[in-house]
């Protein structure tokens, strides 16, 4: 017979999978990414229902002397395979750059969040949640005020733009130059400036100043600084 779950425990534990599945989706969806809060929690809600149904559910299928062999582990397996097309639809690619690689992978974690708090390993799913959000939130700062600067030829350019930028020209004067764009995005500061940065990594023969400077020239760009 397999075990049994309590009402009171099962509600626990399906409220656990998806405050700690929208506490990752939450991150997520405040940097704009393409799955959100909303699309972690579905994910952690899942992976906890496949989980229950794997481990507790099974003894509805019993009866009499039939007997039903539980593997658990078999049904997280799938769970990781599974999600596998979410992580695939979140990936996206720009020209030359590609997004969602970090979305794909925190929808990953959340599934095993979510298994996770299905089996009631209180402790292994929250302190994994506790290393998700701090490896988004803390590790992104040491990873635009750090990374940069000690990575040889590695510049990031800020780029202040009007609507009448276009990128394919922006593009050509870095291929001119063999400049490899690493990562690009779209932001704005507190005085409602559209703000193009882009991480770029530079040939030995080219200098930051004299690529800031023609960059400078392409119309639609109204200022550049770099670090």
């Amino acid at each position: 017979m397999s075990p049994t779950l309590g009402l009171a425990e099962l509600i626990v534990r399906v409220v656990v999978a998806a405050v700690l599945g929208g506490a990752v989706g939450f991150e997520r969806e405040y940097h704009d990414q393409p799955a959100g809060f909303r699309t972690h929690i579905l994910v952690s809600l899942g992976a906890a229902l496949f989980t229950l149904v794997g481990t507790y559910g099974m003894d509805v299928f019993t009866s009499g002397a039939t007997r039903v062999s539980l593997d658990p582990s078999r049904v997280t397996a799938q769970i990781v395979s599974g999600i596998g097309f979410l992580g695939a639809g979140a990936i996206l690619r720009f020209g030359l750059n590609v997004r969602g690689l970090t979305t794909a992978a925190s929808l990953w974690v959340t599934a095993a969040i979510g298994a996770a708090a299905g089996l009631g390993y209180w402790e292994g799913a929250v302190a994994v949640t506790v290393a998700v959000l701090g490896a988004l939130y803390g590790l992104k700062w040491v990873e635009r005020r750090l990374l940069y600067r000690i990575k040889p030829g590695r510049v990031r350019f800020t780029i202040e733009m009007s609507p009448e930028l276009r990128l394919a020209t922006l593009s050509e004067v870095l291929e001119s130059h063999r400049a490899r764009v690493d990562r690009m995005q779209l932001q704005s500061d507190e005085d409602e400036r559209r703000l193009l940065v882009a991480s770029i990594s530079l040939p030995p023969h080219v200098g930051p100043e004299m690529l800031a400077a023609e960059i400078a020239e392409v119309e639609g760009v109204m200022s550049v600084e770099h670090s």
